[in-house]
């Protein structure tokens, strides 16, 4: 019988050692990988090797269901198991040994085009003046959706940004994005006088206590700050701004590609500053408003500026 909890243990440390994935990717691979193992031995399927696409196919119903977690998953939550899976086995084939990818030919849900939520540049304005600029952590708070809305930030980024990325002189961050792609992302004047106001004076402030770790952003306590506290700070900037939406920090992401696609930048140079690697993926993160649309048709097409002979 194979040692599941070792195999899952090397291929996470794997993971980790190629920083393949953001962190919360990585944790989410542990919970989906775990529940899956358990599934195995549950059905006493004791090797890798022995497992068939018939298996995986009635694992994934069970899950897609509800059976195995208890409540139904989504398309996202979905592909991002079979994702887990697929991952999972690619490694186990290449250095645990095992001979047999039941997983290769499984496929992921349809889903269709989706355009992401975004904010207005009123809007946006609205959520960056809900904060307190007299005490410190209203500073950084305000300093961190400014720079995520400013450089396009995945919530991951900004809580992993260390103060050997900024460089105020030049006007730009270094980010380490996912799979340890590094960029550089120019920000704009007011955000850089404001994160380096907070660097300053308010970040020491909060550090008081706390040896220097080198994370921009920290907690009351000065420690990095989590994931988890961004999204809170993002999502309760929402409400006092009442924008009227559920505001979470990908929107911020979001609002940043389309303000700028809406402004006339080109889409590769979008993709560069958000970090992807194909072109098709900034082309969904990114969309025109429907004024946009009609104002372009508008504009361009040869029987829109025609007038209509009466």
């Amino acid at each position: 019988m194979e040692n599941y909890e070792e195999m899952l243990g090397k291929f996470l440390d794997a993971m980790a050692l190629k920083r393949t994935g953001s962190k919360d990717t990585q944790d989410a691979y542990r919970r989906d990988l775990s529940r899956f193992l358990s599934w195995l031995q549950a059905e006493n399927i004791t090797s890798l090797n022995d497992v068939t696409p018939a298996d995986i196919a009635a694992y994934l119903g069970q899950l897609r269901t509800g059976k195995i977690g208890g409540k139904p998953l989504s398309n996202a939550s979905y592909d991002r198991n079979l994702s887990a899976l697929k991952s999972f086995y690619r490694y186990a084939c290449r250095s645990l040994g095992i001979t047999s990818n039941p997983v290769n030919r499984i496929h992921g849900a349809k889903i269709g085009r989706h355009l992401p939520d975004y904010l207005s540049f009123d809007q946006m304005e609205a959520v960056l003046d809900t904060f307190d600029l007299s005490d410190p952590a209203g500073v950084r708070n305000r300093a961190m959706i400014e720079v995520m809305y400013a450089c396009g930030l995945r919530v991951s980024e900004c809580a992993g940004l260390k103060m050997e990325d900024l460089h105020f002189s030049q006007g730009y961050l270094t980010v380490l994005g996912k799979e340890s792609k590094q960029r550089m992302v120019p920000f704009y004047p007011r955000c850089g006088q404001l994160l380096q106001h907070y660097v300053q004076y308010d970040r020491p402030l909060l550090m008081s206590k706390v040896s220097e770790h080198g994370i921009v952003f920290v907690s009351l306590k000065g420690r990095p700050i989590s994931t988890r506290a961004i999204q809170q700070i993002v999502e309760k900037a929402g409400e006092d701004a009442d924008i009227g939406m559920h505001l979470h920090p990908h929107m911020i992401r979001h609002s940043f590609a389309t303000h700028l696609i809406n402004n006339g930048a080109d889409l590769r140079v979008v993709q560069e500053l958000l970090g992807h690697e194909n072109l098709s993926t900034t082309q969904i993160y990114t969309h025109v408003d429907e004024a946009h649309l009609r104002n372009a048709v508008e504009m361009a097409h040869p029987y829109a500026v025609k007038k209509v002979k009466k």
